[in-house]
């Protein structure tokens, strides 16, 4: 199973928190067996969103290629700036 991701831990422990905070103001309970249930049903529900988030995809390899070759990219501008550069030198 692949590491959970910086996004599924944030997301888990948000939801822990926030549902404990809410199942105990809502039930009011004050038993410790009550505090244990809310306990662990917002821990199962923090879980249950941290598998849900979804994992990042790889690069797909032509995007790689494609983002690889900035030097054959720059030969052209350096023409296209070259030819500018020359037709203003011819004006003056």
């Amino acid at each position: 199973m692949p590491r959970p991701t910086t996004a599924q831990i944030t997301y888990g422990s948000v939801t822990v928190v926030f549902s404990t905070l809410a199942m105990l103001l809502l039930s009011q309970t004050s038993s410790g067996v009550g505090i244990a249930v809310i306990t662990l049903a917002a821990l199962g529900l923090g879980i249950l969103v941290a598998l849900t988030v979804p994992f990042p995809k790889p690069a797909a390899p032509e995007a790689l290629v494609l983002s690889a070759a900035p030097e054959e990219r720059v030969p052209a501008q350096r023409g296209v700036l070259a030819e500018s550069v020359a037709s203003e030198t011819a004006r003056s």
